[in-house]
């Protein structure tokens, strides 16, 4: 599939509003590519969870883990499910609260200045081929309209937060994506 980007917007990606965004600096245009991933509950697929989460209207009495997690408010710009869906939260115009506190660089709050894409899945299984055609595509067109970024500037949540966060994890595979990108 072919995405187009207008205004911030992926117009093939199914819109959900998160809260939790807010203004990105002045003049600050997106550099960086930040590949994460999530399940809720852990190891789980499928299911409205993550989209409630992002959406603060997860209910935390719905499992043990969910207890863990009560409170935070964070967001992505996109999330790429297993199937391969795209679903929006944040305007790429905005910054998103996915990084938290983070340096590249040597610059740091890297959520100023990169996009944050989530990927269903868990550090340690393969992600679908879905999921890399759609990562694939979508980063084509982000380098395409950024031109700051490219595929030197794509980066895991673990290199941004090193001992604090892990994913995409040693199952992504950071070789078919940069292929993709060249």
């Amino acid at each position: 599939m072919k995405y187009t980007l207008d205004q911030g917007r992926l117009k093939q990606a199914r819109q959900l509003r998160s809260p939790n965004f807010g203004p990105r600096p002045q003049a600050c245009e997106p550099d960086l590519l930040v590949i994460h991933n999530i399940s809720l509950p852990p190891g789980c697929y499928g299911g409205d969870c993550i989209e409630r989460f992002f959406t603060n209207c997860l209910d935390w009495e719905e499992h043990p883990f969910f207890n863990e997690i009560r409170g935070v408010e964070v967001s992505t710009h996109l999330l790429i499910e297993r199937t391969g869906a795209l679903l929006q939260f944040v305007n790429l115009c905005e910054r998103a609260w996915h990084a938290g506190q983070s340096c590249y660089g040597g610059r740091e709050n890297c959520n100023d200045y990169s996009i944050g894409i989530e990927l269903e899945g868990t550090d340690d299984e393969p992600y679908t081929d879905e999921q890399y055609e759609v990562l694939s595509a979508v980063t084509e067109v982000l380098i395409r309209h950024y031109r700051a970024l490219d595929v030197s500037r794509i980066v895991g949540h673990s290199d941004i937060s090193p001992g604090r966060k892990t994913d995409p994890g040693p199952a992504f595979d950071w070789v078919a994506i940069a292929v993709t990108c060249l």
